[in-house]
C-alpha cells in the first residue's frame, strides 16, 4: 500500500494534470470542527436514527423532538470554526484547481472558509423557513425564541450531534413549546434536506453537470452511503470522469476510485494545499 506522503503527491499530479475538478465534500470534512460525523470508518450509522421529513411535516410530537434537541445542539454547531479541511480547500479554488465545490453539509463552514463556488445539497441550517407562507427567518432568531419559551430546558446537559442537535441527558419534557411561524403560524423548519425527502431536481442537474466538465471528481470526508452523493459518483464513472477520494475507513465508490487516499481530511488537504500554494495557511480563515 502507497504511503501516505506518496498518495498526496500523486494526487497532487493528478490535480495538476486534470484540473479544474469538481469536489464532494461530507461530514468528515467538519470533524476537526467539532461536529460529529454520521458513520463510522465501516461507514455504519453511529447513534439515534435522524428526523424524517414527512414525520417532521406530519406529527407535532416530532417536531417536537427536533426542536428539543436542536435548541441544545445550535449554541455549539453556531460557533463552529472551519478547520484546515474547509481552509484549504478555499486554497486550492483559489489556485484555479476547483472549479465547483458539492457539499453535504449543512454548516457553512466551507463559505467561512472561502470558498465561492458551493453549492449546498442538502440545504444550510442557518435559515429557517415556513412551509405554509415562505417566510424565512435566521435560524438565531428562532433560537432566541426557544430559548424564551424554554428557559429551564435551554440549559439542559446534552452531547453534540450532527446536524446541530444533541442527544439531551434529561427526557423532553411534556410541555416543551416549539416554535410556529410569527406571520402565519404555520409550521417553520429548517432549510435542510430531511432524511426520506428529495433533493431539488435543479440542484442536482446543476451538479451532475459540473461533474461532466471535471478533470475528476475527489470525494472528501464522505462514506458515500446514501445515494445524494454517491449518484455523482455514479455519474462520473458513467462519463468516464475519474473518481478520487480522500477518506479514512471504507467508502461506497472504492471499487470505482482510481485513487484513494486513506487519511483524516484536514492533514490530508493541507498537505495537498502546499503543492501549489506553500503559504495558503497565511492567508486563510484559520488566521482570523
Amino acid at each position: 500500500m502507497i504511503q501516505t506522503d506518496e498518495q498526496i503527491d500523486t494526487l497532487a499530479r493528478f490535480l495538476r494534470e486534470r484540473a479544474p475538478v469538481t469536489v464532494l465534500t461530507g461530514a468528515g470534512c467538519s470533524t476537526d470542527s467539532g461536529i460529529p460525523a454520521y458513520r463510522d470508518g465501516e461507514g455504519v450509522w453511529q447513534g439515534r436514527a435522524p428526523v424524517h421529513g414527512q414525520e417532521f411535516r406530519a406529527s407535532a410530537e416530532a417536531r417536537r423532538r427536533y426542536w428539543s434537541r436542536s435548541i441544545l445542539g445550535w449554541p455549539g454547531f453556531s460557533v463552529a470554526r472551519p478547520n484546515e479541511a474547509h481552509c484549504a480547500l478555499a486554497a486550492l479554488e483559489r489556485a484555479g484547481l476547483i472549479d465547483t465545490l458539492i457539499t453535504q453539509n449543512v454548516d457553512g463552514l466551507h463559505q467561512r472558509a472561502g470558498s465561492l463556488a458551493v453549492t449546498e445539497l442538502h440545504g444550510g441550517l442557518a435559515t429557517v423557513y415556513c412551509t405554509g407562507c415562505g417566510l424565512r427567518v435566521s435560524r438565531d432568531h428562532v433560537q432566541q425564541r426557544l430559548e424564551a419559551a424554554n428557559p429551564l430546558y435551554a440549559r439542559a446537559p446534552a452531547a453534540p450531534a450532527p446536524d446541530g442537535d444533541a442527544t439531551p441527558v434529561e427526557c423532553v419534557p411534556e410541555d416543551f413549546e416549539i416554535p410556529d411561524c410569527e406571520g402565519c403560524g404555520g409550521i417553520l423548519k429548517p432549510d435542510v434536506v430531511f432524511f426520506g425527502d428529495s433533493v431539488d431536481s435543479g440542484v442536482v442537474e446543476s451538479c451532475k453537470g459540473a461533474v461532466e466538465r471535471a478533470g475528476a471528481l475527489l470525494c472528501v470526508g464522505t462514506s458515500l452511503m446514501i445515494y445524494s452523493g454517491f449518484r455523482f459518483c455514479r455519474h462520473a464513472a458513467a462519463h468516464g470522469v475519474p473518481v478520487l477520494a480522500i477518506n479514512l475507513g471504507r467508502t461506497r465508490a472504492d471499487d470505482m476510485l482510481a485513487l484513494k487516499v486513506s487519511a483524516p481530511c484536514a492533514s490530508a488537504l493541507g498537505a495537498l494545499a502546499g503543492h501549489f500554494a506553500p503559504d495558503w495557511r497565511s492567508t486563510s480563515a484559520l488566521r482570523a
